[in-house]
């Protein structure tokens, strides 16, 4: 599996509003930052030429001027089982454009929760807390670490 990291998932209005909503309940918490990443499974190894076929297709979007944003990772992905609208639409994109080595793309929102100082992690109700605000349980999954995204295909 493939992970190719995308632009911002949200405009700066979006994100104020969030961070706004969740530092009422949360007062240690100092930034939130979201950006789409894209989980692509593959029938076999791309070639650099398809790889960066591949990252133009998923370039979309605001851009964000930093590197990858500080903070503990929330990963939302759609439910493990399922094939999100999405990702029926981009794998058919994908495949008119003749990479036909990818099997299947999904699309997730990685989630930076940053804290202030005196914090060292979010504790566990925090981050349930958290998880509650930015993502739908029906249709979403909150995980915590990158390699869990394996468990989409």
């Amino acid at each position: 599996m493939l992970i190719l990291e995308g632009s911002r998932a949200f405009s700066d209005f979006n994100k104020k509003k969030l961070l706004d909503s969740l530092q009422k309940s949360l007062t240690g918490l100092s930034d939130i930052h979201a950006r789409y990443w894209h989980f692509v499974k593959t029938h076999e190894e791309l070639s650099e030429a398809e790889l960066e076929q591949l990252k133009d297709l998923l370039h979309y979007g605001e851009s964000d001027e930093d590197d990858r944003p500080y903070g503990e990772l929330l990963l939302v992905t759609p439910r493990p089982g399922t094939i999100s609208p999405w990702s029926s639409k981009a794998t058919d994109i994908i495949h008119n454009c003749g990479l036909n080595k990818i099997a299947r793309v999904e699309r997730g929102i990685a989630y930076f929760v940053e804290y202030r100082d005196d914090f060292t992690q979010l504790a566990k109700d925090q981050r349930f807390f958290i998880k509650g605000k930015i993502h739908d349980r029906m249709i979403e999954v909150v995980l915590e670490h990158e390699e869990e995204a394996e468990i989409l295909f």
